[in-house]
């Protein structure tokens, strides 16, 4: 499958005339709880030449791809993400995070990392993952059963927005092993028997979710949304100009 990702990453780069700068895994498989028939989900960022920059009319910043069972391919252009990394975009905090890194142009995460304080806002942060939890409660938490995916993904959401909700000045990890250290101790048991079943169920198996799984995830979404408004932002110097800088640099390089 490694194989098949670089490939299907170098496959793009000559069909649209473009450069992955990074490239990385943003699923379960970097969360940490992955079926094993789970999809790959790869993204990456990526820049096209720098005359491609240079007209009236901006294009597209964005490539997506038909799912297939396997692999999950989407990507955003670098002016697009250095754009949302400005602005607090939780998905891209994650993606330059991943533990799974396919590919990387020399440099390219380290030189973003001092810039992540600067463009991370506890309030964007929370809502975003309010927003994933409040599926999880309102929708597939309403039955008997529910899928174990969606379970996990309700869990995880529910322990980034506490992360937040109690450590406003940074953003939550990605991976699920360092966020389920703010799971209550009564509820690590049957944490771990999700996780040991996760790893051997396919994606569509379904489970009776333990009412006191059930009980933490309706509080942690009744509780981030008691203080989403009211978060403290902490005030950074605007990343701006260090991240135009990099821009340029990067188009530069790709001359």
């Amino acid at each position: 499958m490694l194989a098949r990702i670089h490939a299907a990453l170098t496959a793009l780069e000559a069909r649209h005339h473009i450069r992955i700068l990074y490239a990385c895994e943003s699923g379960s498989r970097a969360w940490g709880f992955p079926s094993p028939d789970s999809d790959y989900d790869v993204r990456f960022i990526y820049s096209h030449a720098a005359d491609w920059y240079l007209t009236l009319d901006e294009g597209a910043d964005t490539l997506n791809f038909p799912v297939d069972a396997e692999l999950d391919l989407a990507g955003w252009e670098l002016r697009k993400a250095l754009k949302l990394l400005r602005g607090s975009n939780a998905a891209l905090f994650e993606w330059l995070q991943s533990p799974v890194v396919y590919s990387e142009a020399p440099g390219f995460r380290a030189q973003l990392a001092p810039w992540l304080p600067a463009g991370w806002n506890p309030r964007a942060g929370l809502h975003h993952y309010l927003g994933q939890l409040r599926r999880g409660v309102e929708e597939d938490l309403v039955g008997e059963q529910v899928r174990l995916k969606r379970l996990f993904y309700a869990l995880r959401s529910a322990l980034a927005a506490r992360w937040i909700r109690t450590r406003p000045e940074e953003g939550p990890p990605m991976e699920f092993g360092v966020l389920r250290e703010l799971l209550p101790p009564e509820l690590h048991g049957a944490a771990d028997e999700l996780l040991a079943h996760k790893a051997t169920a396919d994606e569509k198996t379904t489970v009776a979710p333990p009412a006191a799984l059930a009980a933490f995830l309706q509080a942690e979404y009744e509780a981030g949304q008691a203080v989403r408004a009211i978060l403290p932002v902490p005030r950074h110097p605007d990343p701006t100009p260090a991240l135009n800088a990099l821009l340029r640099a990067w188009l530069a390089a790709a001359l």
